[in-house]
């Protein structure tokens, strides 16, 4: 499964680079005035005086990117559940390179607006984009050990939890605690569904769609209702294994002796009855978060995550990059992305690792671990997303955004060339093993 996901990450980062290059040809082209008014395009339902409408570009980021952080909370749970972050052994690595990989960014962000106008982005630089960072590791092919790729994944997720709580505490509006307790009960329902086994889809599609207007309406941002709902769902199989695989017997056996054909099942209400017993019973061996995160994730790397970067990294460049990049924002977020998510993952890991809270993935030699420091840096979704809660003047929002792409540039460059000589030449190393420079 881990294999396939990183597969999916790479064509996902194909498909967002070309989407990305698209916003910025369409914003720079004689049809730029039609790109902003499709951006400003209000769409929703109206009765009466009164309606629900959002501009296209809210639609996308506040509900599309819903399901984004949905999925992204599916994973955030499956991994504290049962995955990397399982456990204090598994976890100290991964969180404490997220924790400085959040606070040295955000620190070289502040030491050039700090008083400014631009202060409010100190959140931009702070998170990783996990389809690029594994879309380049991917390169290497077998070179790049398993536990290499484990600790970008485990630590791109840490990283997306913390940016989660950013947004959450320091991102969002005045606190209406009505919408938010309307949200609360709304989750209690689909907890509550979870339990009692409900399957029917449309109820928690229902109180899933009550819980994101509930958390639009509270001031807090609309995505986070996303992780809200993903972390009532269940990751384990709703049944123990042992009774559920006791029905399955007794009704294959059932069905055996009922002399099952494709013609039976039609006029034989008994051997009807059976399949749909142990169709039942084989869906309780099925996690609810792992069936959701793995049929949502194709939707959000190749639909979402594309049209949120196609409307969203459009930056108009009549003066070309220069003018933007003496803005204190861009230097700002390129300084923290290259500079500060290096200094902090490398710096938090020596730490754990040299006080004795982690321990290096096997096969994994601190170079490659520096490369995997320098990949964090490519910032891109995440940070675009944080760029339009922080600021509000368009100046800022364009010199935030040219500083995000041109520092996920460099960070890209940097962390392949850092791999390609650290990795070694044809295949990874054997699990036990470390390079000469471990």
């Amino acid at each position: 499964m881990f294999e396939s996901f990183v597969r999916s990450e790479v064509s996902a980062s194909l498909l967002l680079l070309a989407a990305t290059a698209l916003a910025l040809g369409w914003a720079n082209s004689p049809w730029a005035e039609a790109y902003t008014r499709i951006l400003a395009t209000r769409i929703g339902v109206t009765w009466g005086g009164a309606g629900f409408t959002l501009t296209l570009q809210h639609w996308i980021n506040d509900l599309l990117m819903a399901v984004f952080f949905f999925v992204v909370g599916l994973e955030i749970k499956r991994e504290i559940v049962v995955g990397e972050l399982s456990s204090a052994g598994k976890a100290a690595l991964p969180v404490a390179a997220a924790v400085g990989g959040m606070i040295a960014p955000a620190a070289f962000y502040l030491l050039f607006n700090r008083g400014g106008e631009g202060m409010s982005g100190w959140g931009v630089p702070m998170a990783t984009d996990i389809a690029f960072a594994l879309g380049i590791l991917a390169v290497f092919g077998a070179r790049v050990p398993l536990g290499l790729k484990v600790f970008l994944t485990a630590l791109a997720i840490a990283d997306d939890l913390g940016a989660v709580a950013v947004i959450a505490i320091f991102y969002s509006d005045a606190i209406r605690w009505t919408a938010l307790g309307a949200a609360a009960l709304g989750l209690g329902l689909i907890a509550l569904a979870a339990r009692v086994h409900i399957r029917w889809s449309g109820i928690y599609l229902a109180l899933a769609g009550a819980v994101w207007l509930a958390v639009l309406s509270s001031g807090v941002h609309a995505t986070i209702a996303g992780i809200l709902v993903a972390l009532v769902v269940p990751v384990r199989a709703p049944s123990e294994p042992e009774a559920a695989l006791k029905v399955v017997r007794s009704k294959l056996t059932d069905l055996q002796d009922l002399g099952l054909s494709r013609e039976s099942v039609v006029v034989e209400r008994s051997q009807l009855e059976a399949i749909e017993e142990l169709h039942w019973a084989i869906g309780e061996l099925r996690p609810p978060g792992l069936t959701l995160e793995e049929r949502l994730h194709p939707v959000v790397a190749f639909s979402i995550l594309p049209l949120f970067a196609l409307f969203n990294a459009g930056v108009s460049l009549g003066g070309g990059f220069t003018p933007h990049l003496k803005s204190s924002v861009a230097v700002g977020v390129l300084a923290g992305l290259v500079l500060g998510k290096q200094l902090g993952v490398m710096g938090a890991s020596w730490l754990a690792i040299r006080y004795g809270r982690a321990r290096m993935p096997e096969g994994v030699s601190w170079r490659q671990l520096y490369g995997v420091a320098c990949l964090a840096g490519i910032g891109f979704t995440m940070s675009l997303f944080i760029t339009e809660l922080a600021f509000s003047d368009e100046a800022l929002i364009s010199a935030a955004k040219v500083g995000i792409l041109v520092a996920s540039v460099i960070a890209g460059i940097l962390g392949f060339l850092v791999l390609h000589r650290a990795l070694p030449a044809g295949t990874a190393p054997r699990e036990g093993s470390h390079s000469a420079d471990a």
